[in-house]
């Protein structure tokens, strides 16, 4: 089992880094196309002053850069070995709890760590992560939904959601999507961090309130990258 969970949590961080660096890539070639194109800035929802796409995309990417460091550096806090025998303090290994702790932490190619039966701090520190991430890619869907606006028209997407009773209409689905996952995922981290309070040595309530919600928030994530990076090849900036 805890061989089984450390590959799970390798596969999922290193296809999170996969994902974001294939939107990063994405959207790198997208400002390269329209680097030096003119837009207008909105602040509190109003015309502002001009600047260019390339401007604008730095605003999407830097975050996503940020996140793929945090997201790499994150692995030597979540996958550390957990040994602590019945009540978090190796009592029961007969003097000789690090020893084995040491011995199964090789045998797992995990990091070695301190019994974290009651701390699940690293647990949730991941899934905040994981909420912020997908809050970037909301903002990036925010901003896509604003543009794409009849009235503002500094993006066309080139593809969308119909209307049946408006032929006329591309709806900007998948931005609109990824603004609800971000915020769906901003209400499931809150939830997580209640797993914190944790009971004495051991809290069956906390434990199941965490895998309640965490693995809802490595679905959305991977969704959310997935969606963003389709986005990304929908849009096209115009004059």
């Amino acid at each position: 089992m805890l061989s089984t969970r450390r590959w799970c949590y390798n596969w999922l961080v290193a296809l999170f880094l996969d994902r974001i660096a294939e939107l990063q890539s994405a959207l790198a070639a997208l400002s390269a196309a329209s680097a030096a194109m003119p837009l207008m800035a909105h602040t509190q929802m109003q015309a502002a002053l001009p600047f260019t796409v390339a401007e604008k995309l730095r605003t999407w990417l830097e975050p996503l850069g940020r996140h793929h460091a945090s997201l790499s550096g994150i692995r030597r806090q979540l996958l550390v070995v957990q040994l602590g025998g019945p009540i978090g303090d190796r009592s029961t290994f007969s003097g000789k709890g690090v020893q084995v702790a040491r011995g199964l932490a090789r045998l797992l190619d995990l990091g070695i760590a301190e019994p974290w039966h009651a701390t699940r701090d690293p647990i949730v520190a991941f899934g905040s992560l994981l909420s912020l991430i997908t809050g970037s890619l909301g903002k990036i869907g925010a901003d896509v939904t604003l543009m794409a606006q009849t009235e503002v028209a500094s993006i066309k997407l080139s593809a969308g959601g119909g209307s049946s009773a408006m032929a006329h209409k591309s709806n900007p689905v998948n931005a609109e999507v990824l603004v609800a996952l971000a915020r769906y995922n901003a209400g499931l981290v809150g939830t997580l961090h209640q797993s914190i309070v944790h009971e004495n040595e051991r809290s069956g309530a906390a434990w199941t309130l965490e895998w309640l919600t965490l693995p809802q928030i490595i679905v959305t994530t991977g969704a959310s990258l997935r969606l963003a990076t389709r986005l990304t090849s929908q849009i096209h900036f115009q004059p």
